[in-house]
Formats: C-alpha cells, structure tokens, sequence
C-alpha cells in the first residue's frame, strides 16, 4: 500500500510544474482575449443599430436595399452572412446552410472563453491541492519555511486560475448574446425571403 502511495504523491508533485505553466498560459490568453473582446465590443456597439435599421421594413422585393445600408466598413460576421443569405434569396437550402455555417463560427468564436471558463477552475484546483501535500508534510515535520513556500504557491494558482475563469465567463456570456441577437435577425431575413 505504501508504494502505491509513493506512487501517487511522485505523479502529483510532478504534475505541479505543468499545471503552474498551463496556468501562466491561461492567464496570458485570459488578458489577449480581453483586448480582442474590447475590439470587438466597439464594433458591435458602432454597427450592431445600423444592422437594426437595414432590416428595419424589409420585404422581399426591396431586400436588395439592405446590403446599401449595412456599414460599409465592418467585417462584422452577421454582415457577410446577411449578404450571403441576400444573394442566395431564391435557394431555401443553401440559406440553412448559411445559418447553419454561422451558428459554426459563431460557437468557434466562443471556444477560447469556454475553455477558460472550465479549464481556469480545474487548474487552479489542481495547483491548489499538489502543494497542499508538501505543506503539511512541512507542518508536521516543523519545517515552516517549506510549508509557507507551498501555501504560497496554492493560493497564487487558485486565484490565477480563478481570474483566468471569470474573464472566459464574463466574455462567454456576452458573446453569447451577441451571436443570439445575430442569428435572430438572420433567421428574421429567411422568414422574409420565403414569403
């Protein structure tokens, strides 16, 4: 029994190093993520009315207008697929592909705040609880210096996993709304190029 528990404390203490460093990673994409959703906040709030307005008294035959008054200079997703889906007016199929193809890079565009939303909790456990051991086997043996050393390093992984989190959260959430506004005015123009 004793073996298998040497065991598992060598794979866990070597697991430390990788997980503080799959931490760091996190963190790093955490802050390049929130200067890229701050970039995209902007463009959405300059364009998103304007996408409003152009499908604002929509019908069928004066369809062609609102590509005129989408922004000129977005490269915003929802653009490109309401001028696809204009262009494809008269093949029913090839638009629910367009949607389909849209939820797709839509959900893409959500994967990095996903996987920060799961990944940062699951991280900062596991370099929370590694170090643990070490601690108390410093506290029993009296050795404060180690146990303090290994107390510091589980709470530094716990915030940073939990930093990296709520950003991946907070940024999931809004985005989500966002591609559901989205998807709902691109489903709006389907409902009137089949009438």
């Amino acid at each position: 029994m004793e073996i298998i528990s040497d065991i598992l404390y060598w794979i866990s203490t070597g697991l430390l190093v990788p997980v503080i460093i799959i931490l760091i990673l996190l963190f790093i994409r955490s802050l390049l993520l929130i200067g890229s959703f701050f970039g995209q906040y902007l463009a959405i709030h300059k364009s998103a009315s304007q996408v409003r307005k152009a499908l604002t008294g929509v019908t069928r035959e004066n369809v062609d207008a609102v590509i005129e008054r989408l922004p000129k200079k977005s490269d915003m997703l929802v653009n490109r697929y309401i001028k696809a889906i204009i262009e494809a007016k008269d093949e029913p199929a090839e638009i629910q592909r367009l949607l389909a193809e849209y939820e797709i890079e839509a959900d893409k565009d959500l994967t990095t705040s996903k996987m920060l939303a799961k990944l940062g909790p699951m991280m900062g456990l596991m370099g929370t609880l590694i170090p643990m051991g070490p601690a108390l086997a410093g506290l029993a043996s009296g050795d404060i210096d180690s146990m303090a050393r290994n107390m510091q390093v589980a709470f530094a992984t716990t915030v940073t996993g939990l930093v990296a989190a709520a950003i991946g959260y907070v940024t999931q959430q809004i985005k989500q709304r966002w591609y559901l506004q989205d998807i709902t005015n691109l489903e709006y123009l389907y409902e009137i190029l089949k009438k």
